[in-house]
């Protein structure tokens, strides 16, 4: 990730295209060690998101608050992103946000303006695709 020139991460251009590109990449090392726990808990991390009592949808979207709570930005993009595919609105995402600052406190504003950012890019990038 680039800065933009004033020391701030640069949230836009191809900072999700290379989250997605290391994150496939380090997930493949990861799993081709074969290490049994590690696989174990990658497994139970992939169908803790499956359906069940509660929808995919839900799941993604409780997992976003956490992960904010939890000041985790690779976690933060990744649920936004899966939250954007399963058709959560900027309004749902602006609730989901408020829920995670009321929980997590003031120091969840930095992932706060992070997220927001995320958000937009995933939301410009799929306009582009669709003209």
């Amino acid at each position: 990730m680039g800065t933009d020139g004033q020391g701030r991460e640069d949230w836009m251009g191809t900072r999700l295209d290379d989250f997605n590109d290391f994150r496939g990449r380090m997930n493949g090392r990861i799993l081709g060690e074969d290490h049994p726990a590690i696989k174990r808990f990658f497994g139970v991390d992939t169908l803790t998101y499956h359906a069940g009592a509660l929808d995919e949808r839900t799941k993604e979207m409780l997992g976003l608050v956490s992960s904010m709570v939890l000041r985790c930005d690779d976690c933060v993009s990744y649920h936004i992103l899966q939250c954007h595919r399963l058709g959560v609105s900027r309004a749902e995402m602006f609730d989901i946000f408020s829920v995670a600052l009321t929980v997590g406190g003031s120091i969840v504003i930095p992932h706060l303006r992070r997220a927001v950012a995320v958000s937009d890019e995933v939301e410009e990038n799929a306009r582009r695709r669709s003209i």
